[in-house]
């Protein structure tokens, strides 16, 4: 009486020049994707650095910047306005009165906020 599957270890080498074959194949066609990939998107890719300027300008994240200066309060009102007139928060700040102009511009430094501070 032989039991089923108990020879099930030779099947194993009749598919391995199917399991070659679609390994192969799949290489192949990674390959070719990273390929037309970097052909056809990477390659001569730039960055559209005045709409970068532009929505950095724009995101009302950056109020947070001013929470230390004016207070958060004020900082909410600040980023309220901005977001309910869909303007900058520069305008906004100095429409309240909070800060004049050069003193945002002091103020509002994205690069200041790229790390934690002690």
């Amino acid at each position: 009486v032989t039991l089923a599957g108990s020879m099930g270890n030779f099947e194993l080498n009749v598919f391995k020049p199917m399991i070659i074959h679609n390994v192969l194949e799949s290489i192949i066609l990674l390959s070719d994707s990273v390929t037309n990939f970097t052909t056809y998107l990477l390659k001569d890719l730039n960055a559209n650095k005045e709409k970068i300027e532009r929505d950095q300008n724009a995101s009302l994240m950056l109020v947070t910047a001013l929470g230390p200066i004016i207070g958060y309060d004020k900082a909410t009102l600040v980023a309220k306005k901005a977001h309910e007139e869909n303007t900058i928060l520069e305008k906004a700040c100095i429409e309240l009165g909070y800060l004049s102009k050069e003193e945002f511009e002091k103020a509002m430094d994205p690069t200041k906020m790229l790390e934690p501070k002690e």
